[in-house]
């Protein structure tokens, strides 16, 4: 007897002489493929889509910066002339800097009765601070007015990403216009450190930070009223780390095969179970008949 090797077949025909159409059947099959269809677009738009995962670590991600962060800021003072206005940068490693003047710029407003500074500067991975104030001035003037709007204080690189909202900019479009002109204001920042990973392992470094804020009036040891705007800054040993990932192909089609077949296994059993309650209703029928 010559071997048949049509026995391995698993999915055995039926005769379509043997199957019997029904307009039940034919209304689940009709939701059963647009439902599979659904569900197959919603898992394309995912496999296509660029997930970000977060995770957090102790350690300092950018060693090549040479200790070092990078700091822009963006503040108007418009009650304030811009020869008065400086910044001052000190730290826990000794810098003492007074009216730092690289890679800044003062830009006169209200026709000269005001300033809008903008500068960037480094500073030490070390707690310490940076203010804006008129130390640096060659004559204090009597009655300062510290009242500003903060528009940009960020550190590191800008990141502009679309599914990352973090605060890196936490303190842009702060207003203190109508804070007391004579008063000290103190934003006390923790820095975190934030890695930014997109999808061929390119690493961008940034820092988010947390702010809290103090007003008050200060004395000099002559008696004098001296405010400033401070920015008081310390650095948290944790990290931030941003990483773009795509669904693996291998999960894409288990996920559409799970769907195709649970689909119509769920389908078939429903369509079964109808028929066979219309099958039985039918002799029931037929028997009140007779």
């Amino acid at each position: 007897m010559p071997f048949d090797f049509r026995r391995f077949d698993i999915y055995r025909k039926v005769p379509k002489d043997l199957t019997q159409p029904t307009y039940t059947g034919a209304i689940i099959s009709v939701c059963c493929c647009l439902f599979i269809l659904f569900l197959f677009l919603s898992e394309l738009t995912g496999f296509i889509a660029t997930e970000v995962v977060n995770e957090l670590y102790v350690d300092d991600p950018d060693k090549d910066s040479g200790g070092k962060i990078d700091v822009s800021l963006n503040i108007s003072l418009p009650n304030l002339h811009c020869e008065l206005v400086g910044l001052d940068i000190q730290d826990e490693m000794g810098r003492h800097e007074v009216g730092h003047i690289d890679n800044s710029m003062k830009v006169p407003l209200n026709n000269g009765a005001g300033c809008r500074f903008e500068g960037q500067f480094s500073i030490n991975k070390v707690p310490g601070n940076f203010h804006v104030s008129t130390h640096s001035a060659t004559a204090q003037p009597q009655n300062p007015d510290m009242t500003h709007v903060i528009h940009k204080l960020s550190f590191g690189d800008t990141l502009q990403v679309q599914n990352v909202h973090g605060a890196f900019n936490a303190l842009g479009g702060a207003d203190r216009l109508t804070s007391n002109p004579l008063a000290s204001h103190d934003y006390i920042l923790k820095i975190v450190p934030t890695v930014y990973e997109d999808k061929s392992g390119k690493q961008r470094y940034s820092y988010q930070y947390t702010v809290a804020n103090k007003e008050y009036v200060a004395y000099s040891h002559t008696g004098r009223i001296i405010p400033a705007i401070w920015f008081r800054y310390d650095l948290s040993p944790i990290t931030v780390k941003y990483t773009e990932r795509r669904q693996p192909l291998y999960r894409f089609i288990t996920t559409i095969c799970a769907i195709i077949g649970g689909t119509f296994t769920v389908a078939g059993i429903l369509d079964s179970c109808i028929f066979t309650a219309s099958e039985a209703w039918k002799k029931i029928q037929l028997g009140k008949m007779h």
